[in-house]
């Protein structure tokens, strides 16, 4: 049974549990809450029948303060069941979720974007907490209350209790069968809500370049459009529900004028108690309005299948497999035939084959779109390759679980990310537990020691939400830093100077050349200039590899390499 809960409410082993404890807590609860209709059925009995007795008086009375203590003690534990387990069981949820998107290849955040997962973890997590705190455990525990007291209901007379029953199945069935419909209005709703998430971060953004472009007007348009639309399907989605649940709770509600109607003729008939009657129609009024309530959690029940199925996405989403203790001879990087396309279908790789080798730069190089950033995420093991094997110092990187291969890399990429703290805790990402005194040997390698010197408290400035309150070579020196920091064997830099003027761009490139002893680095440059120095040049042209060599080499071939350079010498001729 724990094992259906978890695979049907996306819930951990203990989440189940509790669920089961939350239910049971339901039932008692109300199972305490006919302790009054009991109470006035026997105090009416007496009275009726000549009065109450005074030593049975303070039975009433005792029995009226048991069953108020009992109803405090039952909501307390309904309370403590399931709203304190929600909480644990939420924050379970959320990090088991975030642990399971740290493993994943970077193939599923190209099918996924920000939004959507943000969504995930946030919006439908907290749909389930509400699940978890209200619908499912007053639903599963008023059904099983119902079916003891209608067990109860039975035993006193049949003809009443069947009088009073029978519009439960109906209208449990009626919101039952509404699966498919809120299904398809749920869908709608939540593809409505992640389009206006996705309009927003994008103006968020982009909106400099809006401002420049003096485009913000008609992007709000379209932003409004967005938002109209996402109201209308929530409308859609709450009247859908309504279209079952309002029926089944009017069926319900004839339960009473059945109850009345059959005890009216079995009384006329001289066949039923006047008191027996009285204790159905208290009974009946007592038993359905938490009925009521449970038809609505059982549609919002069925509302959270959409959520529940994101969440599955990602947790039977299938990660990447590998060893946890690698083997390598050294530390050179071979491409062997490698291929690859990404899941559009577009071959960015066709039998691609290299060595960068431990104590030399190896620099990719060749026009945009050629494949040069895909190799490097490929030799990080970011994806997987189709065809062909890469491998580590002689061990194919596929055997290698992808996170114990990346403590083996410092890479820098071409967009950099920084984190909303101090200059010093963005440069100790690149090692954990690394000194003061390391970070700064670090941060005045990569020439940071120049820029951080004019914040207002040095290392210790906040620089804003990925780096706001840097300019873009800061932001990359930055990066740079976490590299050195790592001093990790090998080294990928996709565009690392990029943002960096002539003369940082010296100095950084001082700085990785005093790294690259005895480590494998695999750089990309547009910039001829970047890498006139490096040992190795591979020109990757339409997915293959057009030209390898030494740069001296490649030149005096002729061949694309010295086109490219002869193109970037003109270009720095240009003027105004």
């Amino acid at each position: 049974m724990i094992d259906r809960i978890m695979k049907k409410f996306a819930l951990s082993r203990q989440g189940a549990k509790d669920l089961l404890v939350a239910t049971l807590s339901c039932v008692v609860h109300n199972l305490t809450l006919m302790l009054p209709v009991s109470l006035m059925y026997l105090m009416i009995s007496d009275l009726t029948g000549g009065g109450v007795p005074k030593e049975r008086l303070w039975i009433y009375i005792a029995g009226m303060i048991a069953g108020v203590l009992l109803i405090m003690f039952s909501y307390r534990w309904v309370y403590g069941a399931t709203y304190y387990a929600t909480y644990k069981e939420s924050s379970v949820r959320r990090i088991t979720l975030a642990e399971k998107l740290r493993k994943l290849p970077l193939s599923f955040f190209g099918k996924k974007d920000l939004s959507d997962l943000t969504t995930t973890i946030m919006a439908d997590c907290t749909t389930l907490e509400q699940s978890f705190s209200h619908w499912i455990p007053e639903f599963f525990g008023s059904m099983i209350s119902t079916f003891i007291v209608s067990c109860c209901l039975f035993i006193f007379d049949w003809r009443l209790a069947l009088a009073a029953l029978w519009v439960l199945p109906i209208s449990v069935a009626i919101v039952a069968f509404s699966g498919k419909a809120q299904n398809y209005f749920t869908r709608r709703q939540t593809d409505a809500k992640l389009a206006v998430a996705d309009g927003i971060q994008e103006c968020l953004e982009s909106i400099r370049d809006l401002k420049s472009n003096n485009a913000e007007t008609k992007y709000l348009d379209g932003l409004d459009k967005k938002i109209d639309l996402m109201e209308k399907r929530m409308i859609a989605s709450e009247l859908g529900g309504a279209l079952f649940v309002v029926p089944a709770g009017m069926i319900l509600k004839l339960g009473i004028a059945t109850v009345a109607l059959v005890g009216g003729i079995l009384l006329a008939d001289g066949t039923l108690s006047v008191m027996t009657f009285f204790m159905y129609l208290l009974v009946v009024s007592r038993l359905y309005d938490p009925l009521s309530s449970s038809l609505q959690n059982l549609a919002a029940i069925i509302s959270t299948n959409i959520p529940i199925e994101r969440m599955r996405e990602i947790e039977n989403y299938p990660v990447q497999p590998g060893t946890a203790e690698p083997k390598t001879n050294g530390y050179d990087i071979v491409f062997d035939n490698v291929s690859f396309a990404y899941d559009n279908g577009e071959q960015v790789l066709k039998n691609v084959s290299f060595t960068a080798k431990q104590g030399e730069v190896t620099a990719l190089i060749g026009p945009s779109g050629g494949g040069k950033s895909t190799a490097v995420k490929l030799a990080a093991r970011f994806w997987d390759a189709d065809g062909g094997k890469i491998t580590l110092g002689g061990t194919d990187i596929n055997t290698v679980d992808p996170e114990k291969l990346l403590s083996a890399y410092s890479i820098v990429f071409q967009d950099v990310t920084l984190f909303d703290n101090t200059v010093m805790e963005n440069i100790r990402i690149g090692r954990r537990g690394a000194t003061d005194e390391e970070v700064l040997a670090a941060a005045r390698e990569a020439q940071c020691d120049e820029f951080v010197q004019k914040l207002p408290d040095g290392y210790d400035t906040m620089i804003g939400e990925n780096g706001s309150a840097l300019s873009g070579g800061e932001r990359q020196r930055i990066s740079i830093a976490r590299a050195l920091l790592k001093d990790a064997p090998v080294i990928l830099l996709d565009e690392a100077t990029a943002s960096l003027d002539a003369e940082n761009e010296t100095l950084i490139q001082r700085a990785i050349s005093r790294l690259v002893k005895d480590k494998t680095v695999l750089i990309i440059a547009h910039r001829m200039r970047t890498v006139g120095g490096a040992d190795k040049l591979v020109l990757l042209k339409d997915g293959t590899v057009a030209e390898q060599g030494a740069p001296r080499e490649l030149l005096q071939k002729g061949g694309i390499y010295a086109k490219m350079c002869a193109l970037q010498q003109r270009s720095g001729d240009w003027r105004i």
